[in-house]
């Protein structure tokens, strides 16, 4: 025999919902009398407050062991890479003599870039170091802050440094200039107190045919010990890297020419095949005449 349900009205479902929420005969709010209520929120405020403690001392630990100044982990750059100025998409660097807007662009990166290195702002800022030698600042166990660093003067750079120059670093007149630049590595010492300069060529036979001649500056590419080692951004708050400005005189106009910049030092690997950048940069230089 099947028995039937008594539906309920509108009127007692509400009833029942309003007693569920508040029952007064039992005092009971939602099911639960105010003190087990109580019971259930001294449990949670319990169990949230130990694991915010103890997510907050894990956090405190793990800074503990972290510097404000120098990564914990610098294993992926055991080796500089080189990089080029301007910064150009895909390393490219085309100059069409007879079009300014081809070439200006490059130029007012390039001012821009060397703002820094200024010879005013180099006195103000740097100081004259000692040539052939690292220029070392050790805590000794006071915090030696900020470093020093060396001055790298803009008229270093010679034809290339671009002051009172009216061919716009060479742009202008189809004989441009690019400067090399190394990554910074923290506590690092480029060289291994020897003497390292940085030399560019064509990639490929017909690109060493068409490169043509070129002179760098500061002669012969070098690069001095003196602006080594870098201590980090925050130690190191003026560090200004040294750089190799090329001049190229007589590239082949209109041929795109694959150029090769390495850095020649005792302990930085230029044959690693896996890392294209590993003291080295590769970059297409075209100059088009009409």
């Amino acid at each position: 025999m099947v028995i039937r349900k008594e539906k309920k009205s509108c009127g007692q479902v509400v009833e029942e919902w309003k007693e569920f929420v508040w029952n007064p005969r039992t005092h009971q709010f939602m099911g639960r009398t105010g003190t087990s209520w109580a019971f259930i929120l001294l449990f949670y405020f319990i169990f949230y407050g130990f694991l915010t403690a103890m997510f907050t001392l894990t956090m405190w630990v793990m800074l503990q062991t972290v510097s404000d100044h120098t990564p914990k982990y610098q294993d992926r750059l055991a080796t500089p890479g080189l990089m080029i100025r301007p910064k150009t998409e895909n390393l490219d660097v085309i100059v069409n003599v007879s079009d300014t807007e081809s070439w200006d662009q490059h130029v007012q990166k390039l001012n821009k870039f060397l703002e820094a290195y200024d010879d005013s702002v180099q006195a103000q800022k740097n100081d004259i170091c000692r040539p052939g030698r690292y220029y070392e600042q050790p805590d000794n166990g006071v915090l030696n802050y900020p470093k020093r660093a060396c001055q790298f003067n803009r008229t270093q750079l010679g034809d290339c440094s671009g002051i009172g120059d009216p061919t716009h670093y060479g742009y202008s007149t189809g004989q441009p200039c690019v400067f090399i630049k190394m990554n910074r590595v923290i506590n690092f010492y480029a060289g291994a107190n020897q003497s390292m300069n940085v030399t560019c060529a064509g990639k490929r036979d017909e690109d060493a045919e068409n490169l043509g001649s070129f002179v760098m500056f500061p002669a012969n590419g070098n690069i001095d010990l003196m602006y080594f080692p870098y201590y980090g951004k925050k130690f190191h708050v003026n560090y200004t890297q040294p750089l190799v400005a090329v001049k190229f005189l007589n590239v082949t106009p209109n041929v795109e020419v694959n150029v090769e910049c390495r850095i020649n030092a005792a302990n930085i690997a230029t044959d690693d095949e896996r890392d294209k950048f590993a003291g080295r940069v590769a970059f297409r230089l075209r100059i088009n005449k009409t």
